[in-house]
């Protein structure tokens, strides 16, 4: 018998179980989606298919930065999908040319590269810092690449090459060559490794993956200082910690440095799929035409979003806000802490703040949480990664911390 696939079919509503089934027999394995499958949202909550309401902690991994429906971003995206969604890169479009100038106003950087993900923006700072090394400075030994242990910058060749994580490498190899990797935070071991073939050095200002562990004060300016001497292109992956998520616009900003190129992406335009990398004039000039590209990159509804979330992240008292409220989350758990000692650590800055517990209760600490409403996930082994919607209130944040604390009462039982 032909399926049915008419619009109307597609319509049927199917219980949550029927739904689950079929999805975990049709997607490839490397995913183990949670068992809850979300309708809609708005605000800093989301609805599942039994209606069922939670509040959102995670954001899509940092991703819905203006929460859900935002009424501006919406709107935006609307009346973007009844003009224009795509042309290519073989053309302008008019919002991508009004996303440049705005990024231009408001970072050190005055050129642009827009792609579909953070990973595609490392892997074209990457690329860059490559091809600017040796096509623009003519120094063809300098190719080396120096990341961070416990790092990550996508799944990607060579953003997997980067990161400084083996479990992300498992089954992959060979993997592209010339990258290395010292401890995060140390200047010394950065300074042994980093020299005259160095090519770039790309790092996190905050470590997201491996546990939410944020730089130490004067690191990055040691970092810049070492990229300054050898002539190596300082990269700094804002994918995770960018866009407003540290209670700054740019995570550099926070660091007393500028980058010669950063990334960005989640974020930037609140869920439509985009990433961005930044880089200055003289580098910039590592790209010539054709060198690289992107068919679905700075597209008009892409950049729309974009437009809309940053000019929402820079109305007076946003940014403050977002400081105002993470400070609110980690002395929350601060005080949490105290009377329940399977938290072992609390870190983080603005709305990227990492509760470490003790071995083996992270997992189904996010079980028990999201049963009782609250969604969170995990980052590196042992850490509970809270990275809410940046709209998010006091409310909220008392409410998040009610909740965490009766998903660890449930977990950590004699």
């Amino acid at each position: 018998m032909t399926p049915d696939f008419s619009i109307k079919n597609l319509d049927t509503l199917r219980n949550t179980d029927e739904l689950l089934a079929i999805g975990n027999e049709t997607i490839t394995p490397n995913y183990a989606p949670q068992p809850v499958i979300f309708t809609h949202g708005k605000g800093t909550t989301l609805w599942d298919h039994d209606g069922k309401a939670y509040l959102d902690c995670i954001a899509g991994i940092a991703v819905s930065a203006l929460g859900h429906a935002h009424p501006e971003l919406t709107q935006a995206l609307q009346d973007q999908v009844a003009k224009l969604l795509h042309t290519s890169n073989l053309y302008f479009n008019e919002n991508q040319i009004l996303l440049q100038e705005m990024l231009s106003k408001c970072c050190f950087a005055d050129r642009f590269f827009f792609a579909n993900s953070g990973a595609e923006a490392n892997e074209a700072a990457i690329k860059l810092a490559r091809r600017y090394q040796k096509s623009v400075a003519g120094r063809s030994t300098k190719v080396n690449i120096v990341a961070a242990h416990q790092s990550f910058h996508g799944r990607t060749m060579g953003a997997i090459a980067a990161t400084g994580q083996p479990k992300y490498w498992e089954g992959f190899e060979p993997l592209p060559p010339a990258f290395q990797h010292v401890p995060f935070n140390d200047v010394d071991a950065l300074a042994s490794v980093v020299d005259d073939d160095t090519c770039a050095v790309l790092l996190e200002p905050l470590q997201g993956e491996s546990g939410v562990r944020p730089a130490a004060p004067g690191y990055f300016q040691a970092v810049r200082e070492i990229c300054d001497r050898t002539g190596a292109i300082l990269i700094l992956d804002e994918v995770q910690c960018g866009v407003g998520r540290l209670g700054t616009l740019w995570a550099y900003e926070q660091l007393g440095i500028e980058p010669d190129i950063a990334t960005w992406a989640k974020g930037i335009a609140g869920g439509v799929p985009m990433g961005i990398m930044a880089v200055r004039e003289k580098h910039a000039h590592g790209f010539q035409k054709a060198s690289h590209a992107t068919t679905f990159g700075g597209n008009p509804l892409a950049c729309r979003a974009a437009l809309v979330v940053l000019q929402t992240l820079q109305q007076p008292g946003f940014l403050n806000n977002v400081q105002i409220q993470g400070e609110a989350l980690r002395q929350g758990l601060r005080r949490l802490q105290e009377s329940q000692p399977a938290i072992v650590d609390v870190r983080g800055a603005g709305l990227l703040v990492g509760a470490e517990l003790k071995a083996g209760l992270a997992l189904p600490v996010v079980g028990a949480a999201r049963e009782r409403g609250l969604l969170v996930n995990m980052a590196g082994p042992n850490t509970i990664r809270f990275a809410p919607p940046l709209i998010v209130n006091e409310d909220d944040i008392e409410c998040a911390i009610q909740r965490f604390a009766a998903a660890l009462a449930a977990c950590d039982r004699p």
